[in-house]
């Protein structure tokens, strides 16, 4: 993807209307931020990137820590939530070919995959922040267990309730699932991302696992 569509995508995530200068502001911070860390990172280098003063960045944005934020926040919403919004969940139900634990993980998978592929930068700022900084905990964990838990919960009983998944722990099955996609992610993007992979046989192969594991045989 291109940097201005990369920079659109991130603007729409980010559901702000914002000035030209903070959005060139946004843009320099999460290129640097993703280049470098963000403990690597000074202000006055952002302000340098962006073609503002460093006085500017302080105008929008009261600390460094609040501009990282400021980014954080909008692509934890858009990376977790839309796998198990209420409109998603309704779908699941409703499409017969979706009655089947297998289908919704394929589905799953290739839906955050491109969003993933989309907004790498962004990603690997949320998972190397999200360690040291306990807004950014706090932020994943209230948009998890209020928007996706429930949801999550109420498709991991469906299918345990027909038979596709095993006698687990309802919270296994989920940690379990989620650290599969996720892992999967994170190998493909920001640890191997120069290997040779083969992205649809990598997909199929993480839905096989996550299935034949959940069976309970």
């Amino acid at each position: 993807m291109d940097q201005k569509n990369f920079m659109d995508e991130f603007m729409k995530a980010a559901n702000q209307d914002l000035t030209p200068k903070q959005a060139k502001i946004l843009q320099a911070a999460v290129e640097i931020f993703a280049e470098k860390g963000y403990a690597a990172t000074s202000t006055s280098e952002i302000a340098k990137r962006a073609g503002v003063a460093e006085g500017t960045i302080f105008r929008h944005y009261k600390t460094k820590k609040d501009l990282l934020i400021s980014i954080v926040s909008p692509i934890i919403i858009e990376f977790a939530v839309p796998l198990f919004a209420e409109r998603f969940i309704n779908e699941v139900f409703q499409d017969q070919r979706l009655d089947d634990f297998e289908d919704l993980l394929r589905k799953i998978i290739r839906n955050r995959y491109q969003f993933v592929k989309n907004n790498v930068p962004l990603l690997k700022i949320f998972f190397q922040e999200m360690a040291f900084h306990a807004e950014i905990q706090e932020k994943f964990s209230a948009v998890f267990t209020e928007k996706v838990l429930p949801q999550f919960i109420k498709v991991v009983n469906h299918f345990k309730q027909n038979g596709q998944i095993g006698d687990f722990p309802t919270e296994t099955v989920i940690r379990l699932t989620i650290n599969a996609i996720v892992g999967f992610f994170i190998t493909r993007f920001l640890v191997m991302p120069d290997y040779p992979w083969d992205d649809e046989k990598e997909m199929e192969y993480t839905v096989q696992f996550i299935r034949n594991g959940l069976k309970g045989i």
